[in-house]
């Protein structure tokens, strides 16, 4: 029974490993398609909002970051329907909040 209970948590660790891998290559697939050319295209321009310093330095956190995507801010449109709309999106079967956690994992590393 021990046994069988240890050999358990091992698999349920290893499958939630592997759902965070696929989160954060899921966002990384989000990242580099989103509006056909990617948030990179404006979000890695000096000039404008650098996501992965605002994000580790704990600037940006997960709500913030959320309200932005879906409502949009200054220059930056609305962003879900975008992100839902992309083939991995729609083939991985996430819900809007798992692929805006899939983008902001992805930024956090």
């Amino acid at each position: 029974m021990k046994k069988s209970l240890i050999a358990a948590a091992g698999f349920a660790f290893i499958a939630l490993s592997g759902q965070a891998m696929a989160d954060a290559d899921l966002g990384k697939k989000i990242y580099d398609r989103a509006f056909g050319r990617g948030c990179g295209a404006c979000h890695d321009i000096s000039s404008n909002p650098q996501l992965r310093e605002l994000i580790k330095s704990g600037a940006l956190d997960r709500e913030k970051f959320g309200t932005v995507l879906k409502e949009g801010k200054n220059g930056m449109p609305k962003a879900t329907g975008q992100i839902m709309s992309l083939g991995p999106v729609k083939k991985a079967g996430v819900t809007e909040e798992q692929a805006i956690d899939a983008v902001y994992e992805y930024l956090s590393k």
